[in-house]
């Protein structure tokens, strides 16, 4: 049994008994003779007392000795041991949001059983949607993410130091080669630019970097963009002096949280030395600065950058709610397969709150009406490498509008699959000031939903599915109406 668990079962039960007695810590502490701060500690689960401090307690809280040094919890306590022996606890990366792990044992502590009902409730939802750890440790990142509105200083200036140290251009002018300079010299790299086998098995995966021999096999299919990026990704895992991280990407799993968070952390480093800051802001500035929307305008300043579309929207995530006050922000990845029924939306990030289009674990199908759904049908219809489009969405039972851009793309490691992302903006009057174009006539705006089973449009030539829960809410509101009817009538 682990020494950690030990000393929280017996602080745990010495609370329990003080508290149960009425006595404060400051009262067992003139009682037994131990200072009200150690004996704070011990509860706390931080300090496990010595035999004669043991015996001098359970004299005091006049309780068995073997009573206090046992495992075996009361009833009301039992709940806190499964959560404990569970590891549940520690799967959660509760220091990421300043949370101690004795502050939520503490909290538990005080009402176990409703705690445990709570927590099991959490567990059973995540089970009855399949959510791998995986997931559980990626959805944790995503809120780390959004508390911060997915921007870190300390990794931008890390950056630019980088940049700066290396001669590196902050112009949106960084190639592969550079960086692959850096990493064989610098950090003694070998890279194998076909190091892959081709397997099926394989297929998704870009590199794999073997530690002991820091050589780094890249697949033959990476393009310029991905491979600058794989290379940024590198860089920042030895200038960040990371050790606990991924060695494939894409990820194939991950053994803890450190290594999630570390892997967010070179791919932001690689970002902001890819498509930097300062230079990306003075263009946003010129092309929101436009009365009418200018496609033209727009992939200029994409191409600006030796990076891919999914970087580029990335990075629009980390500058334009700093550097522009836009606070209403989604971004969204879906995947599709060439003759699929189904839309899967694999990735997702809402600043500073959860907007309008967002995932469902429930198999509803997601508004076709989407500017990210229309335009991978179209892509995969058409069977083409790219594909750009802007719309206002109008979310039918919201009133809320949102500007929309979204790219499409082949996916060059699965083939007949392809890719969207977007990044859309909730339209306000704060949003109108910032963006001109958002009142340019040209752009189509278009009635959506979220999902066809929860969607109020009756005109919908896409709709996949009847709104099953606003029949079932309108039931019940009739359910409801009658009841009270009758409750009147015999009252």
């Amino acid at each position: 049994m682990a020494e950690e668990y030990i000393r929280l079962i017996f602080g745990l039960k010495i609370k329990q008994i003080r508290t149960e007695k009425d006595l404060s810590l400051f009262g067992l502490s003139k009682l037994c003779g131990l200072s009200k701060s150690y004996l704070n500690e011990i509860e706390k689960g931080k300090k496990y007392p010595k035999t004669d401090k043991i015996i001098k307690l359970a004299e005091t809280l006049e309780v068995p000795y073997d009573h206090l040094v046992s495992l075996k919890l009361d009833k009301n306590l039992a709940p806190i041991g499964e959560i404990l022996q569970s590891g549940i606890l520690d799967e959660i990366p509760l220091e990421l949001f300043g949370i101690q792990q004795s502050d939520l044992i503490d909290i538990i502590a005080n009402a176990p059983s409703k705690v445990n009902a709570f927590i099991s409730t959490i567990i059973e939802i995540a089970q009855h949607y399949n959510m791998s750890r995986e997931g559980f440790y990626l959805a944790s990142l995503r809120s780390y993410q959004e508390a911060h509105n997915n921007f870190f200083k300390d990794l931008e200036d890390k950056a630019v130091r980088c940049a700066n140290s290396y001669q590196l251009d902050l112009t949106g002018k960084i190639t592969s080669k550079e960086l692959e300079e850096i990493l064989e010299e610098e950090y003694g790299y070998t890279i194998n630019v076909e190091g892959l086998p081709e397997q099926k098995e394989l297929d998704n995966l870009r590199s794999v970097f073997v530690p002991s021999t820091k050589t780094l096999l890249l697949s033959n299919r990476v393009d310029e963009a991905q491979k600058t990026f794989i290379y940024a990704k590198e860089l920042g895992y030895q200038y960040l002096e990371i050790k606990d991280r991924p060695y494939t990407f894409s990820w194939i799993r991950y053994d803890n949280f450190e290594e999630v968070l570390h892997n967010f952390y070179a791919s932001y480093f690689a970002g902001a030395l890819i498509i930097p800051r300062n230079h990306l802001k003075d263009h946003l500035k010129n092309v929101f600065a436009m009365k009418r929307f200018s496609e033209k305008a727009f992939h200029k300043i994409m191409n600006l950058y030796n990076a891919s579309p999914e970087s580029f929207y990335q990075r629009l995530t980390n500058v334009l709610p700093k550097d522009f006050g836009m606070q209403n922000v989604f971004f969204l990845r879906f995947t599709h397969k060439l003759g699929a029924e189904k839309f899967n939306l694999v990735k997702e990030l809402h600043i500073t709150h959860q907007q309008q289009p967002h995932a469902n674990e429930v198999n509803e199908h997601y508004c076709r009406r989407w500017m990210a759904i229309k335009i991978l049908q179209h892509v995969s219809n058409k069977d083409l490498d790219y594909a750009f489009n802007i719309q206002i969405s109008d979310y039918a039972d919201t009133d809320q509008q949102y500007l929309v851009f979204t790219s499409a793309t082949k996916d060059p490691f699965r083939k007949e699959y392809y890719r969207s992302i977007g990044i859309g903006f909730l339209i306000s009057p704060a949003l109108v000031k910032k963006i001109s174009f958002v009142d340019d006539s040209k752009i189509p705006r278009i009635k959506v939903g979220v999902t066809c089973e929860s969607c109020s449009l009756t005109d919908c030539e896409v709709r996949k599915a009847p709104p099953k829960r606003l029949i079932a809410k309108d039931k019940h509101k009739k359910t409801a109406a009658l009841v009270e009817d009758i409750m009147k009538k015999y009252s």
